[in-house]
């Protein structure tokens, strides 16, 4: 299965870290893996500032305030259009403040890579459909589902991640 994962930095706050990109490709493979996503897709990641997530999260969910991550699925009801060219079905957009990664990365105690990951599986299965806005059991299982994932990456909650292990 070939994944197109496509990743575009627009933000100059906070520096990309070598590997980061990699890191990204594999959490979005290890989701779709995961949930036994059959067909190839197709993901887009763009990293801003606070200011520009706080715009589009003012725009698209009413909340004026900057926020970590935002998932834009394109699909519903596991069904999403298909690039004509490649076969690839298209899942959506994760837009990341690295900014806010940074500032939470260094509240919760690890490396910036382990919090973008993190960031990243949280957002691919919201463009897979999963939701926990709402609280309750969903919420649960997206939560289980994620360190799941983050476990096979190696990226425990417990455990310490440095760039020399991507």
């Amino acid at each position: 299965m070939s994944n197109k994962v496509l990743i575009t930095n627009q933000q100059k706050k906070v520096k990309i870290p070598s590997g980061l990109r990699i890191l990204i490709r594999r959490s979005c493979n290890a989701v779709l893996e995961f949930e036994g996503f059959e067909q190839p897709a197709e993901i887009s990641v763009t990293f801003v500032d606070n200011a520009e997530i706080q715009t589009l999260n003012a725009q698209y969910r009413g909340k004026d305030m900057p926020t970590d991550v935002l998932s834009f699925p394109l699909g519903e009801d596991g069904k999403y259009d298909v690039d004509q060219d490649t076969g690839a079905c298209l899942l959506g957009d994760i837009v990341i403040s690295m900014e806010k990664a940074m500032e939470q990365a260094e509240l919760y105690g690890h490396p910036l890579q382990r919090e973008v990951a993190y960031l990243t599986v949280h957002s691919m299965l919201h463009l897979l459909g999963y939701d926990h806005e709402q609280g309750g059991l969903a919420a649960v299982k997206m939560r289980e589902k994620e360190e799941a994932v983050l476990i096979q990456l190696g990226l425990p909650r417990t455990v310490s991640y440095t760039a020399d292990q991507i």
